[in-house]
């Protein structure tokens, strides 16, 4: 089945940069754009949905979330939000619940948190693991977010269990963790930050990926000014996450590499950290994606729109470039070629907005704008 949605007000393909046209449709073909343009040249289709003026844009594509997990940390927020220093020390707290927790409760709550995101738009998921720390938990978790999320990411490098030393669990990581893991996934990552990885574990974890087949993102700079950043572009990692705290130099490695800064905008408002410059790299020249980082403890929020509305106040965005970096800055950090945009031949991820224009993200934080979703070409 073909579908036409018509009479679109403002259709932003990202074909190329944001792509935007007026009095514009889109055809839908079984999953994928079968064609895009104005709405007085539009092909006929076996069904059709008029937009009434509505706008429409590729689905959200999330690259950076943690959802398999059990339990929460609402106390852990309160505390934080009373003068508490975020330090990520918490981790270990959902660790506990979520060893202690069925598959099925796994499954269960990686569903509700997916079709949470889907209803706001979010048409593509990357799922890291990361709650499980021993080789048994994190096949588990890898497995489990496998047969759900769009893309998956072996995290064991999240940070060094209670009582384990730290050289002998990187190790461990590096080589039977990742062995029974690496099947079900396709990146790897960890968290390069002092209190969990330093530079020369999180290489170790990262080439002993790359042998295995998996392609390497990491957890940079996101409490201090640290070598994450520079030690990614190294690497040729996807994407470098959270880039909090950046030097000249950082900058400067971002914008002369393939490598995708992915902005989590949600944590610092979670955290009361500083917002990162997004304006700094853009200037310069790099590739910035958004994300939301949803997890029980730094930021547990599944809104991409919320991240486009913080990321335009208090970093230095514009609407147009938060959106850009919400969906095909995304599919960059994730190096897809088929999500993020509608053009011809995209996955048929389509979110359209009850707002006559993408600028409503941001204009109007906080309020219900999405009229439909489409993921792979069947309405959500």
């Amino acid at each position: 089945m073909s579908t036409l949605i018509r009479n679109i007000g403002e259709l932003v393909t990202n074909d190329p940069e944001l792509g935007t046209l007026t009095g514009a449709a889109l055809v839908i073909d079984g999953d994928a754009v079968a064609w895009a343009g104005p709405s007085a040249r539009a092909p006929a289709a076996d069904d059709a949905f008029d937009a009434a003026g509505r706008a429409v844009l590729p689905g959200f594509v999330d690259s950076h979330a943690h959802l398999v997990f059990a339990g929460e940390r609402a106390e852990e927020f309160a505390a934080r939000m009373s003068g508490l220093r975020y330090d990520g020390g918490g981790i270990r707290n959902t660790v506990a619940t979520t060893r202690a927790a069925s598959d099925d409760e796994l499954r269960a709550n990686l569903r509700r948190l997916i079709g949470e995101m889907a209803r706001q738009g979010t048409t593509t998921v990357e799922c890291k693991s990361g709650y499980g720390l021993t080789v048994e938990q994190e096949e588990r978790h890898v497995r489990i977010a496998a047969e759900q999320a769009d893309e998956v990411t072996f995290l064991g490098a999240h940070v060094v269990p209670a009582g384990a030393d730290a050289g002998d669990y990187t190790r461990l990581v590096a080589t039977d963790m990742l062995a029974a893991c690496a099947p079900h996934a396709r990146w790897i990552d960890a968290f390069c930050e002092k209190g969990a990885f330093d530079a020369d574990q999180a290489r170790e974890v990262l080439e002993a990926g790359v042998r295995a087949g998996l392609t390497p993102r990491l957890h940079a700079n996101q409490l201090s000014a640290g070598p994450g950043v520079r030690l990614a572009v190294e690497l040729d990692a996807a994407s470098a996450d959270h880039c909090t705290f950046l030097t000249g130099a950082d900058v400067d490695a971002l914008a002369n590499s393939s490598t995708v800064a992915t902005l989590l905008p949600g944590v610092e408002f979670s955290t009361r950290q500083p917002y990162p410059d997004a304006r700094r790299l853009l200037d310069a020249g790099a590739t910035v994606a958004l994300a939301t980082d949803c997890n029980p403890g730094s930021c547990y929020s599944s809104s991409m729109a919320f991240c486009v509305a913080v990321a335009v106040r208090d970093m230095g965005m514009t609407p147009a470039e938060a959106v850009w970096s919400a969906t095909a800055g995304g599919a960059r950090a994730l190096r897809r070629t088929d999500v993020g945009h509608l053009g011809a031949g995209a996955r048929a991820d389509v979110l359209m907005l009850d707002a006559p224009s993408h600028i409503h993200l941001a204009y109007r934080p906080g309020v219900p704008q999405v009229a439909a979703v489409w993921k792979r070409g069947h309405r959500v």
